[in-house]
């Protein structure tokens, strides 16, 4: 039975250009692919278009004695079957990407053994439980299976992405032989000018780059300084941007984080996983720290959530006309300060604006969402009343709350969020699991200035969960427990500087609380007073 690699490669790419024959060890990236995928013998044929663009192309890929084939652009799969039109219908096709230079012809071997070995029609590397880095990736399958995708579908999606007829026709068979390295959560894709940085540190000083073998580059990608702390992606930590905009929190002793550190802060952070960045226009300059970061290739990496203006300086008595008029300058400014054609959802910072002036703020912004400039809609709200209120209305798909271990102002209300949450999608969000960084504190100014009185029980009861949860310390305790709330989808946590995302990666990479857990925090614990649990009526410091 016969086995052939085919390696798609094109010169336009968008958000890295030319990336195909960007060099790495000297090699253009789309020959160095092709080269690895060929390293065991196996007969590797590279795909790109007829384009002019991938003339370059096509030349270095000849230059370097490997076989190119070139066809339509646009169908990708129509490419493909013409570049295998030499090949019987039992042959086993391993389809890979110029962009994906890790796979080497051993991992390729052992990928087809395991596709016989289990009489499979579909196998793909390219997933979290294959423990291999996003970039590891290959595809394995039957070229009759191929033609057949390509006389039954006309769909564009299809015709350019090739598989996805045979994922619906078979499903996803995941390689895993190395799932115990879990290294799922690294990356060596090439799609932006840093992915393309990271696999040249990857690949320096390597002698041999073409047959090095794949499992010792991702031991090299591992150990990079960036690589990611979290074995699984920590998913329910959401990204809190309003440290990157302004100075942030009653605990908060470092300050706004410059523009590096707060580049830092957030490519670490969805490298680990996290996929929500949370902003607001009234966060200072985090929409425009944030959008500088998308703008770098990052922009289909993570969703934002941000907030309308809090329209502080219009009046109850405005005329509708002005009100459209603000709220229309709040979307468009947080759109060009995000550096999206679209918000993918933006809140109400405000509760009460759900039937403020009349309801024209609310009416506006599903105005703006049946244009398509907002996809999602949520309110942000304070209380257990705002709550119920924003619930209730269809239109509302997610929801932002203040939530805490010594807040138990909600749960009254918890019932109707999962009743909601039983009928349709609502998205809830948590901030406020910290506090702003008091819960961890034991500053007493810090307690008193928050109108805690009692501070030393508080904290002796904090510290007694702690030793009763079998947790590492009240941050931890304080997320753990926040997050073991089966209602939470996501807490907003605010970071100041790397070592304290690198603190909260682990406490999002670490077990929930268990029932008996819950059962123990929830039958004591100090109550805490309005004026504590709303930061707004805490004691501010007089310069």
């Amino acid at each position: 039975m016969t086995s052939v690699a085919i390696l798609q490669a094109r010169t336009k790419s968008t958000r890295l250009p030319a990336k195909a024959l960007l060099p790495i060890a000297g090699i253009p990236m789309a020959v160095l692919a092709a080269l690895r995928a060929g390293n065991s013998g196996r007969k590797v044929i590279v795909a790109t278009s007829v384009e002019a663009s991938d003339d370059a192309l096509a030349t270095e890929v000849a230059r370097h004695g490997l076989q190119c084939h070139r066809g339509s652009l646009r169908n990708a799969l129509q490419r493909v079957i013409n570049a295998l039109q030499e090949y019987a219908d039992d042959t086993i096709v391993i389809r890979l990407t110029a962009d994906n230079v890790f796979p080497d012809g051993r991992l390729l071997d052992e990928m087809e053994r395991d596709f016989l070995d289990r009489d499979l029609s579909y196998l793909s590397s390219n997933a979290l439980r294959s423990g291999l880095p996003y970039g590891v990736s290959a595809e394995v399958m039957r070229l009759s299976h191929l033609r057949d995708a390509y006389l039954s579908t006309s769909d564009e999606y299809d015709l350019e992405h090739v598989t996805p007829c045979l994922i619906r026709r078979f499903g996803v068979e995941t390689f895993d032989r190395y799932s115990h390295l879990e290294k799922g959560q690294c990356r060596c894709t090439v799609d932006s000018l840093d992915d393309y940085l990271r696999i040249q540190r990857v690949f320096a000083k390597i002698v041999d780059p073409v047959g090095v073998p794949a499992l010792t580059l991702v031991d090299r990608l591992a150990a990079l300084a960036d690589a990611p702390r979290a074995a699984r992606p920590v998913r329910d930590l959401v990204f809190g941007g309003a440290q990157l905009g302004l100075r942030y929190g009653i605990a908060n002793s470092s300050g706004q984080p410059s523009c590096e550190e707060a580049e830092l802060l957030i490519k670490t952070a969805v490298a680990n996983g996290v996929a929500v960045i949370d902003t607001a226009r009234a966060y200072g300059t985090s929409e425009e720290v944030i959008g500088g970061v998308a703008a770098q290739g990052w922009e289909d990496r993570f969703r934002v959530i941000t907030k309308l203006a809090p329209l502080e300086h219009c009046p109850y008595s405005s005329d509708p006309e002005t009100v459209s008029a603000l709220v229309d300058a709040s979307v468009f400014r947080s759109c060009a300060a995000l550096r999206r054609q679209s918000l993918d959802v933006l809140m109400l910072h405000r509760g009460a604006h759900l039937d403020a002036w009349g309801g024209r703020v609310w009416a506006r912004l599903l105005q703006l969402k049946e244009l398509g400039v907002i996809n999602g809609l949520g309110v942000s709200v304070q209380t257990p009343m705002e709550l119920v209120s924003a619930i209730s209305r269809p239109e509302v798909g997610h929801i932002q709350l203040p939530f805490n271990i010594l807040d138990r102002r909600w749960r009254a209300v918890v019932p109707d969020i999962e009743r909601i949450k039983s009928t349709r999608s609502v998205v809830v969000h948590v901030r406020s699991a910290l506090l702003q960084g008091l819960l961890p504190s034991s500053d007493a100014d810090h307690w008193r200035r928050a109108n805690v009185a009692n501070y030393p029980e508080v904290l002796e009861w904090l510290r007694s969960m702690v030793s009763s949860c079998r947790r590492e310390n009240v941050a931890d305790l304080c997320i753990a427990y926040v997050r073991s709330q089966p209602w939470v989808d996501g807490v907003v946590v605010g970071m100041e500087h790397i070592e304290q995302l690198h603190e909260n990666v682990r406490y999002f990479g670490s077990s929930k609380l268990t029932t008996l857990d819950l059962q123990t925090v929830n039958q004591g614990g100090p109550t805490m007073s309005e004026e504590t649990l709303d930061p707004a009526s805490w004691q501010r410091l007089v310069n």
